[in-house]
Parts: C-alpha cells; structure tokens; sequence
C-alpha cells in the first residue's frame, strides 16, 4: 500500500527522490529498507506516469523511467509481499482475459441529446430557463465531446476496483483488467479526502491520432516482412474512435497497454459515504466536479472547457472549437453543454433516456470531392449484393477514404450517380464515409450510368430482389461467396447438428481442400483429415459417426440446414407435414405455401424462389443420393401433456437453452408462440425478464411461470 505521506509529497520533492532512487538502483539494498524502496517505487513512478498520461509534461527520461520501473519489477519478484494492487506492475495482467461478464452500473449512464444547429441551441436554452425562472442566474459549462468509448470506473476506499462498458447505460461488460492498462487511470485515488467511500464515475477512452498512425506505421512495417515471409497482412487500424473500443475488449491486458490509450474523464455519477448515503452531489458545481477529478490525478476536460453566462457566448465557443478541431490531438465530434450548478440540474430533471439539464452540440460532418472511378459489387453471407464505390482516394479527418458502399440499386437511382461523377463524400458521425450525391455541375460529357447486375459476381446465379426489399440477392445454396456461412449454419446445432464440425473446423476444412460445398460434408476424406494436427483416430471417428447420424435427421432439419430466407424451424416444421420428398415443392405455387398456417406472401415468396431453383433442387437430389433423409417423417412425441396449450419464453434461461424449451415444447404436444398475444397460455421467465413480461402481466388469462413450473409440467 503507498502510504499516505507519500500521496502528499510537493513536485520538487518527488523530483527529488526520483534522482536519489536512481543513484540507488545499482547498490545493494538493506534488507531492512527493501520495504520502503518499494514504496519510494511506487511513489514516484505513479508521479511520473501522472506528469507523462494526465499532464503531458515529462519530467524525466524513457530510459531513466524503465530503470525506475524494471527495478520494482525485480524487488517485488524476490519479495512477493511487497506486490499491492494499486503498485504500477499490476496494471498488466498475468494470462488472459477469459471472459468479460455482464455488471450493472452504480446508476444508470444516459444519453445525451444531440442539436445540430444554433436554433436547437436556444430551444435548449429556452427549455432549461422554462423549468427554472427567468430571474435566475444559469451558468453553463461547455467541453468538448471525446469521440471514442465511454467508460465507467468505480473506486471503493480509494482504490479501483471496478470498469465496465456503457453497455445498454444500465449494465456493460467488465473490463477492469483492460482499463488498469490505461495509465491515465489511477489505481488509487484520495477520495477519502472528501468523505467518498465508493464513487463511481464515467469518462472516455480515448486514442490520440499520433499514437493511431505510429501504430499503423508498425503494423506497414510488419507487413512489409510478412509479405517476404508469404504470411497473412495485419489490417491496419481504421480510426482513433474505433481502435480504442476493439481494444478494451482484447483478451490480453499486455496488448491494449501497447497500444497507449487514454481516459478522459468527465462526470461523477454516483458517490456515497461509509454509510451507504447517497453524497453525488457533494460539490456544488459541475465545475467544481471537474477540478476535484483533475486533482486527483485524472485527465478531465478542465483546461478546455469554457464557462458561459448566456447561450450566445456557449454559441461562439462551440464555432470556435468546430474550427480548431482538425488542430486537436484527438477526435472529438462536437461540444457538451451542461448546466454548471448540482442544485439546477436536480430541478431542471431528467427523461428515462437522457438528463434535461444537458446536450450534445454535434459538429457538421466533414465533406470532400472525389472521383467515382469503378463499382465493384460484394456478395455478402446472406447473398446481399453491394454495390461498393472505388473513388480517387481522398483524406477526410486523418483517414484516407478509397471505397465507400452505395447501398443498393435504388440508392444509386435516387442519388442520380454515375460512373466518373464528382462526389460528395462525407464521415457520417465522422466515422462511416457516405457520399451525399453527385456534383452535377462538374459532369462534362464522359459520365456513365451505373447498371446492376443481374447475375451473382461470384458464382454467375442469376439474382432475385425479394418483396419489400431494395437489396438483390442470390439464393444459390452454394454460391462461394455465402458458402462458409452456408457451412457453418448447416452443421449448427438448430440445422442438422453434426457435433464435431463447428465454426473453426468448417474454416480449416475449407483452408485444407477437405470440403469445398455442402455435398462435400458426405464425401470428406478421412485419411486426409488424420494428417491435420490434433486429429487422432478416435475423433475422426467421432467426425464420421456424427456425420452419419445427420444423414437420420428428421425433414425439418434439413430445411433449417438450406437456409432459406425468413425460414425457422418453427415454419421449418410445419413444411415438412407438407409433402412426401423435399423435392415435391418445386411444383408449389406461391399461393400454396400461403395456405399454411402463419406463411405470408413474403415467407411464401422467399420458399417458391428457393424451390424452383435448378441448383438448389440439383443440391436437395446430390444429398439425397448419399444418403441424406429427404422426405417426411412422422415425429415422435414424447407426450401429450401440452397439447392444446401455447407457450413463449423470454428472459435469460438457466436449464435449457431458448432453442431447446422450444423442442420441448413441441415433443410434448405444445406450440409456441412468438409474441405476447391473448392466444398465450403460459410465459416462462427467465432472468432479466423484459418488456414481454410487462405485456404479459397486463393479460389476466396468460400464466406466467418459471422454469421449474414448465418442467414439473412434462415431468
């Protein structure tokens, strides 16, 4: 534990003793003083991580740093009971992060919400002078809004002890050994100073734009050797705000700590004292919030925030920060003005969804012109087409722009854009590039109109735009481009459940040449796969037997496994009551589908596009062929106990999974229900039960029950 007189040392002190510490580290230590060396230790490299992450004003050398650093690394190796959790070699984690699991916060973040123009700023104006009186004073305290990822940090008797995600604002994932990694957080904070025992409070993590093109620099350069190596690119960071919420969620503390994030922080959300009482609003203003932060030892928005007494006055800060925002270190996206007083803001309130006492000033998006040169057309895993923009490459907000997506046809038609345009591009949120339309002034003569496809750019298919929809699709069951999605639904356990063939294997097979389509699952070589490592006779063996059992599947099964558009087993079910081999239906009309029970014309479309398809029925005969059951069969109950009733679940189950209640549901006679509806008979739920339990407690008829009462019911 750093003891608390060192916590109250002056700068030139603690500059101090960092030189006397380094003139020591070469000589032997008293056995009797190693105990207070560790302490000095800490002392100053958490003053010196301060001076560098929160002030930005170094006061010593990288290398005189490391030494100080590597030294309390060694002392604490040799003496394990000197190691405390707020010591600097704690903030990277030994091993990895398994897991990052759901915490709920202290109080629940908000959002907050946006203006776009400078009327929207007085009609926020008008709204929190009407909530209070026009003789009163309001100050606002405008700063800038940090683009990157929020983030909630609970101190408990000073020390961190917990950081999570803003998840949905109630709960996020923890991530408290990742944001130790971040040096501008302080593992310890005097917050008893103030009578806070636990506090919990909310800010932004960061990446500074210098830090995000070094990284990309090192990563050109290890792609540079991996091309002489003939190994796989690393892709290249995109942007600061992006790069900095991937990172909080890698499983390996030692790698976000490389990537040198920061953490500005911003509001306290919660505090209360030793006895549990409510003290939030402690200090009197916002600003006050800000500087007893900054104090002790975050980076907070205190040096660039402003102070207003009029709105007119927040308009020309946030006018002059839209300015300067290309000059500033970091992406920020707009400003955030809030009332300064604790006292205002109780009485101007707040909605279910963001506080009434603040808002968000968001800066317009940052447009440039370019040149449409190409379209190139994606198949995504669904079979959508994408028709993807390539521009004379442009730099928007520190990024270089080359391809931007155009939607779909329809997109293209209303925007009126052509081949060799001059286009509007712009960041969206200053994050997804968008082009906003074409220059039709600048067109001299040489534009093309852009003309889509009609057949599938990876397997020739001819494409099919579903009703309702603006996107062409292909519904080829094995078209390339879809087929390792294709693969993997197939095998899954709701499709045709071959244990042993999941995700990662379907993409080693594939990698291998072992299976190429899904015929190819019933054709696999099994002396080729006993070559890949970690394959022994006994799980090939296993791989064969669980593929030859599918081959037993029930009818309903394989139509799951095909992936036809808008079809689940429930529907899945009911179509394999229909006909006597799968193949019967590609005679069916659209309006024979229509006639059974919950199918409309948009279901019915997706089945007669499928079924009517050469390639999908040249499939369903290759499968049958080897062996592969493709005609009905009657299923077996294993009771009647539900017949008649109707059942939906919701809420997080703990005995079975969703997919499996249902299955239950079904073998004992009963239907389920996707909807809360006067026709539901019986809600089970589970754990964090939401709005259809709501819905169903205002239906007197429905019981609901938990998952013990439903299993006790087909015991």
């Amino acid at each position: 534990m750093i003891k608390e007189e060192n916590l109250l040392m002056k700068e030139e002190d603690l500059i101090l003793l960092s030189e006397d510490l380094l003139h020591k580290l070469d000589k032997q230590i008293p056995p009797q003083e190693t105990e207070q060396f560790c302490e000095d230790l800490k002392t100053v490299i958490n003053f010196h991580d301060k001076k560098y992450y929160v002030h930005t004003h170094p006061v010593i050398t990288d290398f005189d740093y490391d030494r100080l650093f590597k030294k309390l690394v060694e002392l604490e190796s040799e003496n394990p009971n000197l190691i405390t959790a707020d010591s600097p070699t704690q903030r990277v984690a030994k091993g990895l992060n398994k897991e990052f699991p759901t915490v709920q916060h202290l109080t629940p973040m908000m959002s907050l919400e946006n203006t776009y123009n400078l009327d929207d700023l007085n009609e926020f104006d008008r709204k929190v002078r009407e909530a209070l009186t026009e003789k009163i004073i309001i100050e606002y305290v405008v700063e800038p809004k940090f683009d990157g990822s929020s983030i909630a940090l609970v101190y408990e008797s000073d020390h961190l002890t917990r950081a999570a995600t803003r998840g949905n604002g109630v709960e996020g994932d923890e991530i408290t050994q990742n944001a130790k990694a971040i040096r501008s957080i302080p593992l310890k904070a005097n917050f008893s100073k103030y009578g806070i025992h636990r506090i919990e409070i909310r800010g932004e993590v960061i990446m500074e734009l210098a830090v995000l093109e070094k990284l990309n620099q090192e990563r050109q350069q290890q792609n540079e050797i991996n091309k002489r190596e003939q190994k796989k690119e690393v892709e290249l960071f995109k942007n600061a705000r992006n790069t900095a919420a991937g990172s909080l969620r890698l499983k390996d503390s030692s790698e976000v700590a490389a990537r040198k994030l920061d953490a500005i922080i911003y509001q306290i959300g919660y505090a209360e004292d030793k006895e549990g009482k409510d003290i939030t609003d402690i200090f009197e203003s916002h600003e006050k919030n800000l500087e007893i932060l900054n104090s002790l030892g975050f980076k907070t928005p205190y040096k660039e925030k402003g102070e207003f007494s009029n709105i007119h006055s927040v308009e020309a800060f946030c006018k002059h920060w839209e300015e300067k925002r290309d000059n500033y270190p970091v992406d920020i996206d707009g400003m955030v003005i809030k009332v300064n007083s604790i006292q205002q803001q109780q009485l101007i309130g707040k909605t279910s969804h963001h506080p009434k006492w603040a808002v968000a000033y968001k800066f317009k998006a940052k447009q440039a012109n370019s040149v449409l040169r190409k379209v190139e057309y994606q198949v995504g895993r669904t079979g959508a087409v994408t028709p993807v923009a390539k521009i004379d490459p442009i730099q928007l907000m520190g990024v270089e722009i080359s391809s931007i997506s155009l939607h779909n046809e329809d997109f293209i038609a209303e925007k009126d854009i052509r081949l060799n345009d001059t286009v509007i591009v712009e960041r969206a949120g200053d994050v997804i590039p968008y082009i906003v339309g074409s220059v039709k002034e600048m067109r001299k003569g040489g534009e093309e109109k852009i003309h889509f496809p009609k057949n599938c750019p990876s397997c020739s298919h001819h494409l099919v735009k579903p009703m309702d929809e603006s996107v062409w699709r292909c519904i080829n069951a094995n078209c390339p481009a879809q087929l390792e999605e294709h693969l993997i639904h197939f095998a899954s356990k709701q499709a045709m459940e071959i244990s042993g063939l999941g995700e990662e294997i379907i993409r080693t097979f594939m990698r291998e040449k072992i299976i190429s389509d899904i015929v190819s699952i019933y054709q696999i070589d099994y002396d080729e796969v006993r070559k890949l490592e970690g394959w022994k006779d006994k799980s090939v063996q296993n791989l064969k037997d669980s593929i030859e059992a599918s081959k037993k599947n029930e009818l309903s099964r394989l139509i799951i496994g095909l992936g036809i558009r808008h079809i689940g087993s429930t529907t899945a079910k009911l179509l394999a009551k229909k006909v006597d081999y799968l193949t019967d239906f590609k005679s069916w009309t659209e309006e024979q589908y229509m006639e059974i029970e919950d199918i409309g014309p948009k279901v019915a479309q997706s089945l007669y596009q499928f079924f009517t398809d050469r390639e999908n029925i040249k499939l369903i005969e290759q499968l049958e062929r080897l062996g592969v059951n493709t005609h009905k069969t009657e299923e077996v109950l294993l009771s009647n106990k539900l017949d008649g009733k109707t059942f939906l679940f919701t809420g997080t189950l703990t005995r079975f999974s969703r997919d499996e209640a249902k299955i239950l549901v079904e073998k004992n006679g009963g239907k389920n229900l996707n909807a809360v509806s006067p026709n539901l008979d019986y809600l089970i739920a589970g754990e964090k039960a939401g709005s259809k339990l709501s819905k169903a407690q205002k239906i007197s008829s429905i019981k609901i029950i938990e998952e013990n009462d439903f299993l006790k019911m087909i015991q």
